[in-house]
């Protein structure tokens, strides 16, 4: 959590992250992702001189988060500090380290709704009908195509076997959020983007290697890479927009929707765990959902009045 280890608030810091990667099972990212949040904290309880975890009290997390808000950190990175703030207490109320947790109930400001930016199915072919056959051609293409086919989150991608992928049942096993384990679908333009890198990928790479995204030198893709190479690629097949991993999950979402209807099945492929998720990534919100149900349920239909007839 930090490099010092002559305060209170510094003990039992790297059992808290062990509990997070072991028992919780949180990826690489979202616990470098805690560590910088928690770094705050720790930076303001130095200011306050506060130096154990017992005499952080709710005012105390209140005044923090209103200090960070002035400094320019946006309502999501504050939702995240208080999201790591609230399960470092909850661990430390479970091993009996303090017996209070301050950030229960509070709120980071509202974040403004944004609608994520997708790509329309001209775009997608623009981007995707290559007929480049140059390996790291065949490697970027397989990605997109993979990502828009099955939903997968940047995370998911780069943490891909080659065990996950089952071209016989045209399904794919992804590890998401929390360890927690989805099977979904595969279309036959990824599966055969997945081909074409394949026959590839085996020169690159020793026989022992699982990885089933790897870079020249053998060595599984990392986010940044992958970031960077979906970025040229856009660039290369002339598109506007700044393209990123999750913009073709977003517009895999949205295609999904706007041809089944059917939320429910959106959500299991996506793996979110609420819908109202959901409905953000596909761009529906509350009010379309009502609209729906008047013009569909037959007990909100409304009668038309005698002066209409």
């Amino acid at each position: 959590m930090a490099d010092s280890k002559a305060s209170p608030l510094f003990e039992g810091g790297e059992a808290f992250f062990n509990y997070l990667k072991n028992e919780r099972r949180l990826s690489p990212l979202t616990l470098e992702n805690y560590r910088r949040d928690l770094r705050k904290v720790v930076s303001y309880c130095r200011e306050q001189r506060i130096e154990s975890w017992q005499q952080l009290d709710l005012h105390h997390v209140r005044r923090l988060v209103a200090q960070l808000h002035r400094r320019g950190l946006g309502g999501r990175s504050l939702q995240r500090l208080l999201s790591a703030l609230r399960s470092l207490f909850n661990y430390l109320l479970r091993e009996g380290a303090v017996k209070h947790n301050p950030a229960q109930g509070v709120r980071a400001p509202k974040v403004a709704r944004k609608l994520p930016k997708t790509l329309d199915v001209d775009q997608l072919n623009q981007l995707l009908d290559a007929g480049e056959s140059d390996p790291l051609a065949l490697r970027d293409r397989a990605m997109m195509e993979l990502i828009y086919s099955s939903g997968l989150r940047l995370a998911e991608l780069t943490g891909l076997n080659l065990a996950d992928i089952d071209p016989c049942d045209a399904v794919i096993r992804i590890t998401g959020k929390g360890g927690k384990t989805r099977i979904v679908p595969v279309g036959r333009h990824a599966l055969a983007a997945l081909a074409g890198w394949l026959q590839c990928r085996a020169e690159w790479v020793s026989p022992d290697n699982s990885a089933l995204f790897i870079s020249k030198r053998g060595r599984r893709l990392g986010h940044r890479a992958i970031q960077l190479r979906l970025r040229a690629w856009a660039v290369q097949r002339g598109l506007a927009e700044s393209l990123h991993p999750h913009m073709l999950r977003h517009s895999f979402a949205s295609h999904l929707l706007e041809s089944s209807g059917d939320l429910r099945a959106v959500q299991e492929l996506l793996g979110h765990a609420d819908i109202s998720t959901t409905q953000i990534y596909t761009h529906l919100d509350f009010q379309h959902l009502a609209r729906v149900y008047d013009r569909a349920h037959p007990r909100a239909k409304r009668v038309s009045s005698p002066e209409k007839k």
